[in-house]
């Protein structure tokens, strides 16, 4: 489980194949999660300057790996420790979508985004969204489009600041709302009186 805040952009040494070798002062063990540009991803190797990390045929397919060549957003997993901020990310992709307009003013930044027609009716304006493993807020959506506003701190301290119209993005929609859907698209019954009797049951 992420939060969906970044503790790093790290370089990246090497993307051959299966394996992504990060360099970073952090000494994960092997086995752990980190996510990188929000895909949740194990360690399984430790270098002195960094850490290997293993992806798998499908997540290659799920993500867009050309942004694997340079820099990358990085967050290890929570501990139970950790104080809770951002929203609840499990660093698994539902989509790429493509940045379609960048618009910069005094104190914020507006992103347009194309998405998928699948993962629309997941999108709810001033909802939770994962970006690049960022967590952000939705400031509207209408069709396939989703719109960003990025306040300078986030913009600076995050690779945005790097991205240009045409660049693809990994996209992670809110947890609770990608839950409710599935549990409503599997209901034959009337579904909201389903989901009044699954909330009144917490």
């Amino acid at each position: 489980m992420f939060s969906g805040l970044v503790r790093e952009i790290a370089p990246i040494k090497d993307f051959k194949e299966n394996k992504l070798y990060i360099q970073s002062p952090l000494r994960p063990k092997i086995g752990d999660s980190i996510a990188v540009n929000g895909a949740c991803l194990t360690v399984i190797e430790n270098k002195n300057d960094g850490f290997i990390l293993e992806l798998t045929h499908h997540t290659q397919e799920k993500i867009a790996t050309e942004n694997l060549q340079y820099q990358a957003h990085i967050e290890p997993a929570l501990q139970m420790s950790d104080r809770f901020d951002g929203h609840f990310v499990q660093g698994h992709i539902d989509a790429i979508g493509e940045i379609t307009q960048i618009k910069h003013h005094h104190n914020q930044s507006d992103f347009l985004i194309q998405v998928p027609s699948h993962i629309t009716h997941l999108l709810i304006p001033k909802g939770s969204i994962t970006i690049d493993g960022i967590s952000l807020t939705i400031s509207e959506c209408t069709h396939n489009l989703l719109s960003l506003t990025l306040i300078p701190h986030t913009l600076k301290q995050t690779l945005f600041h790097t991205y240009k119209v045409g660049r693809r993005v990994n996209i992670e929609t809110d947890m609770i709302v990608r839950s409710i859907a599935h549990i409503l698209s599997c209901k034959k019954q009337n579904q909201w009186d389903q989901f009044d009797q699954i909330t009144l049951g917490y």
